[in-house]
């Protein structure tokens, strides 16, 4: 891929929600920055839905003058080296990689953005701050990326049902604001899918 401007479209926001767009637009550009690409960002996309992602990228990564890359949830167990291989096979998706998409066009998050809190969890102790529950996030030997969704938003909910403050995981609530927080480092050494990503935009930027 030539060096031009970059796109990144990312699942989430809701579709119709201007709110929720623009706090996860805010949470990855920190996130980015803390990464180390403060002053050289690249544009981040809020697109809503999974599939309307998916349709926005199919639309503009045949541009002539940017650099498109797709950002979503895995929803599932990610079982072959592809990603695009991945969401081909998924129920649900049946994805068709468009003509001169590469992996590096695709990344996903496993098995749902969630799981990268996990990989901080102090971030989410001084996010839910009194009433915290840590005894009831999986033990540290477990990969996140092992971790189904279903297993990380029951985790989330039993963690933090005596918050204070925040009150119980919600998702729109408190998603981007706890990625706010998060460590990319540490999400990085956790998760070999979410160091691909950041190693693929340094590549670009």
């Amino acid at each position: 891929m030539s060096k031009l401007m970059v796109k990144l479209l990312v699942e989430g926001g809701g579709n119709n929600n201007h709110e929720l767009k623009t706090q996860c637009r805010k949470a990855l550009t920190q996130l980015l920055e803390r990464a180390g690409f403060k002053g050289r960002l690249p544009r981040i996309v809020a697109c809503g839905s999974r599939q309307a992602a998916y349709e926005q990228f199919c639309a503009m990564v045949n541009g002539e003058n940017e650099t498109v890359i797709l950002l979503v949830d895995a929803e599932a167990p990610v079982q072959c080296q592809s990603s695009w291989d991945h969401v081909a096979q998924r129920l649900g998706d049946k994805w068709e990689k468009p003509a001169n998409a590469t992996d590096d066009h695709l990344h996903l998050m496993v098995q749902c953005m969630e799981a990268w809190f996990f990989a901080d969890r102090a971030a989410l102790k001084k996010y839910f701050d009194n009433g915290f529950n840590e005894n009831s996030l999986p033990n540290h030997t477990v990969s996140i990326e092992s971790m189904s969704k279903p297993d990380l938003f029951d985790r989330l909910k039993r963690a933090t049902k005596e918050a204070k403050t925040k009150g119980a995981y919600e998702k729109g609530a408190h998603s981007f604001k706890v990625l706010e927080n998060v460590d990319p480092a540490l999400v990085r050494a956790a998760s070999p899918w979410a160091d691909r990503f950041f190693k693929t935009l340094d590549s670009l930027l």
